[in-house]
């Protein structure tokens, strides 16, 4: 196929379900961190995820898959796209189901789809090469190949599994595509500083590529009891029966599969594209602090920052005025009703503090 004919046949499906808990007090599970403008640019994060694809595919080839208590939240935020093509999941089944979900209603409409799966959480600063990789994954995706996007490691993050490549497979669109030796899971220190030193690992991005067929040949391969139940909810999709149907073959589905583990590690044709997108997973606030452009000493100002003597210090607030001295890697953050104050590189305990609040009966600020 060609550039204009692969086009035809992309269905970017942006995944936007979770309540990013580690960007708590911001997040919370009325409006969680996939519907807040997180980088200062007044676009919440799945308005910026649409973004980038809108220059790609006609804007009604463009998916995304949520809760279903958010669906009329990302209607209101992409009016741009039809209300059908936001989905919602009546419960969290895992990745592997919401790609699932995905991929039988783009069976549906195209039965020669291409599906992009991307998520709501991602920062990409160089979003035309994104969209390059994208048309080269789609051309291999041809091949039955099912494709990641690797993202070429600049530092031994622990934090990120590793993809570990194989040979090269050739050129499509320009970009280099590899054979998928094997995943690997979040590194030590050590370890992740010789991924780094052997120069044949990328970071999973969480991204991919593949024809619906393929996907669903892997499903019912690898998942068999997931594919039973997409099976068994195709039919009734957008119409009378949807509900009746969710309760039947979705609800009774058990565990929290992740498409990695479900599918990606056991799956027969993988490949990986190594790419440079300026990509950052926003997970937590330490991840902002790193990411985010600093003032002149080297601190991150989403509010009326007022200091002295502080450096590498993030302050988000909606309308007051943080004063701080003589602080430096240091988070704070003001939603309202609470306030967090933590030093930088502390940042991966908010889940802890998130477990804290619910056993001292303080559910409402999670709300």
């Amino acid at each position: 196929m060609t550039p204009s004919t692969l086009i035809d046949h992309l269905y970017p499906v942006i995944l936007a379900g979770g309540v990013g808990s580690r960007l708590w007090p911001r997040s919370r599970k009325r409006m969680p961190k996939q519907f807040l403008d997180l980088t200062g640019n007044e676009r919440s994060m799945l308005q910026e995820a649409f973004d980038r694809m809108a220059p790609l595919v006609p804007r009604d080839h463009i998916y995304v898959i949520t809760n279903t208590e958010y669906v009329d939240t990302v209607r209101k935020q992409l009016p741009e796209i039809p209300a059908q093509n936001v989905v919602g999941e009546p419960a969290a089944r895992g990745s592997a189901a919401a790609i699932g979900l995905g991929a039988i209603h783009l069976q549906r409409r195209d039965p020669n789809a291409v599906m992009a799966v991307l998520t709501a959480d991602h920062l990409i600063r160089k979003p035309e090469m994104l969209r390059r990789a994208l048309v080269g994954a789609s051309e291999l995706a041809q091949q039955g190949e099912l494709i990641t996007l690797g993202i070429r490691p600049t530092y031994p993050e622990t934090g990120y599994g590793y993809i570990e490549m194989g040979d090269e497979l050739g050129a499509f669109n320009g970009l280099i595509a590899h054979r998928v030796k094997r995943f690997r899971e979040k590194p030590d220190r050590a370890t992740a500083e010789a991924f780094l030193a052997a120069g044949n690992f990328v970071w999973n991005s969480g991204m991919f590529v593949w024809r619906i067929d393929a996907i669903m040949a892997e499903f019912e391969r690898q998942m068999p009891a997931l594919f039973t139940a997409l099976r068994g909810l195709a039919p009734s999709l957008m119409s009378a029966g949807e509900q009746a149907a969710f309760e039947r073959f979705w609800m009774p589905l058990e565990g929290n599969v992740t498409i990695d583990y479900g599918v990606m590690e056991g799956a027969r044709s993988v490949a990986t594209f190594p790419v440079d997108l300026g990509w950052d997973d926003i997970g937590s606030w330490a991840a902002l602090l790193e990411v985010l452009p600093k003032d002149r000493d080297g601190n991150v100002a989403h509010a009326q920052h007022l200091h002295h003597d502080s450096s590498n210090v993030l302050v988000f607030s909606r309308d007051r005025l943080i004063a701080t001295i003589g602080l430096k890697d240091m988070i704070v953050v003001d939603a309202g009703d609470a306030i967090l104050v933590m030093p930088a590189d502390r940042a991966q305990d908010v889940k802890k503090l998130i477990e804290e609040l619910r056993a001292n009966g303080l559910e409402r600020y999670l709300e």
